[in-house]
């Protein structure tokens, strides 16, 4: 072990991220333990007491909210002049090219949510009308989304927009019942079809992606059977998504997947042949988009915690080893040759906010390397895709 490795892994040893922890007990729920009843509003990401816990510390000029905030006020997306570009067909290609709609509508679910928080932890109405006119322009257009990135697509603007229709409608009473209908209907027939259904054969931060949309797009609808579908899905997806030693030679296979002999799942997790406690399945392609997997998972499982259903706990092994095992090498361990042949592609981007909070922060989980990072080299978070301004919303909020 480097001495880097072990000085931001502190207290978490590399032989400990190693060992054979398997999932939490309960990694196989009940049905008992699936919230019933009605949804909790605004309960998509954020909650009421989440954003008063924030309101509190950025009047108090506490940090890092101070910071968060003032990053988010100076953001393109915070513009009150900021005009909506709908499109009755967003087409994206591989690698969104072409690009015919798919960056103006992702900018556009960012500002819609950006313009609900601002109305939220300001009062100022301006924001609100901001934040409701870009939502309306889109369901008064939107039709579908085609081609090969369509339904990745559908899960980075839909998770926003999910967001951002879900604290006007419980926190506003300046939108029209007929506009929120609307917009509820664009949300059910143009961008819960493109996610519901999974993608168990693409990478696995599109499908969480996907869930961590349809998650939001069914609370915002209230909508139990979607909701409870894509949980279903995130249950299966985030253990073939991180790897525990205890899930045998090989990792798990996602539900519906036909990647399922030695060669088939080595070739998936991008040629990796030795399998660790916290690697991930993206681990070897690159940071970033492990990163995406990771947040997306913490997002749905923070909107299920919200709604009363506890899916932290199921995962909390996977993906705590998950989190030390890339940020002590996103902080510059040496990487060993059996790793992904001995070089990593960094850059994870600000993406752990959301999970650190709750492991670390509610759960009192030691979290060292992850920890540095965060504080280091990720403060504040900014939006891009389909996150946006966690640090504000999520750092040190016990709520």
């Amino acid at each position: 072990m480097s001495t880097l490795l072990a000085f931001v892994l502190g207290a978490v040893t590399l032989p400990s991220l190693l060992s054979n922890d398997a999932d939490a007990a309960g990694a196989q729920p009940s049905a008992a333990a699936t919230a019933k009843g009605a949804f909790n509003h605004p309960g998509v990401l954020v909650s009421k007491a989440q954003l008063d816990f924030v309101r509190g510390k950025v009047k108090a000029g506490a940090e890092p909210w101070k910071s968060a905030y003032n990053a988010m006020l100076k953001s393109k997306y915070a513009s009150l002049s900021w005009t909506a570009r709908p499109r009755a067909t967003v087409e994206c290609g591989s690698g969104s090219n072409p690009n015919h709609g798919c960056s103006d509508e992702r900018e556009d679910a960012l500002a819609a949510y950006t313009h609900a928080l601002l109305w939220n932890l300001t009062r100022d109405s301006r924001h609100a009308s901001v934040s409701i006119k870009i939502m309306d322009a889109w369901s008064a257009v939107v039709k579908e989304h085609t081609n090969h990135n369509a339904p990745l697509q559908a899960g980075w603007s839909g998770a926003s927009f999910a967001r951002a229709g879900e604290l006007m409608k419980h926190t506003y009473t300046g939108w029209s019942g007929a506009r929120q209908t609307r917009f509820a209907r664009m949300l059910r027939t143009v961008y819960l079809p493109m996610v519901i259904k999974g993608r168990p054969n693409s990478n696995g931060n599109w499908e969480l992606i996907m869930m961590d949309a349809a998650t939001g797009i069914s609370v915002f609808l209230d909508d139990r059977a979607s909701f409870d579908k894509a949980v279903a899905i995130w249950r299966k997806r985030v253990p073939a998504y991180i790897y525990l030693k205890s899930d045998g030679a090989l990792p798990k296979t996602a539900a519906g997947s036909s990647k399922d002999t030695r060669e088939e799942l080595i070739d998936y997790w991008q040629g990796q042949s030795t399998f660790v406690n916290g690697l991930a399945q993206e681990t070897c392609r690159d940071f970033g988009h492990t990163g995406w997997g990771f947040a997306a998972a913490a997002h749905v499982a923070e909107t299920a915690r919200i709604q009363g259903l506890d899916l932290y706990s199921q995962v909390e092994s996977r993906i705590t080893k998950a989190l030390e095992f890339h940020a002590a090498y996103e902080l510059g361990a040496q990487v060993p040759s059996w790793l992904c042949g001995g070089s990593v592609n960094r850059g994870i981007g600000s993406v752990l906010e959301v999970a650190y909070n709750h492991y670390a922060g509610r759960e009192g989980i030691s979290l060292p390397a992850t920890k540095k990072l965060i504080q280091t080299k990720q403060r504040p978070s900014d939006a891009n895709y389909f996150l946006a301004w966690e640090t504000l919303t999520h750092a040190g909020n016990p709520k």
